[in-house]
């Protein structure tokens, strides 16, 4: 019953695992955490452009066109989620297919 413990020991090397499994789960939210102003979130053009799997020159070529609502505060440009989620659902088309005759 007086064993030693030691950083061999498995229960050591489990409890360890645990704690960096925990770790890594702990940096992925706060890196990825967006607080919300007023219920909302923002994102950069760079968070869209990976987001829509688009080019920032064409998130640019969007906004000069009107197609995507913006903020821009500065020389930064923001993004409202809402805008791009309503951005989307306009330019949804619902599938179809031909009758065979």
């Amino acid at each position: 019953m007086n064993e030693l413990i030691n950083k061999d020991n498995e229960w050591i090397i489990h409890f360890l695992g645990s704690l960096d499994r925990l770790l890594d789960n702990v940096e992925h939210l706060t890196a990825n955490y967006r607080p919300t102003l007023n219920g909302e979130r923002f994102f950069t053009d760079k968070e869209v452009s990976a987001r829509l799997k688009v080019s920032r020159r064409t998130l640019q070529d969007y906004r000069n066109e009107g197609r995507i609502a913006y903020i821009q505060l500065g020389g930064k440009i923001l993004y409202r989620e809402s805008d791009i989620e309503r951005m989307l659902a306009d330019g949804y088309q619902s599938a179809y297919r031909l009758k065979a005759t």
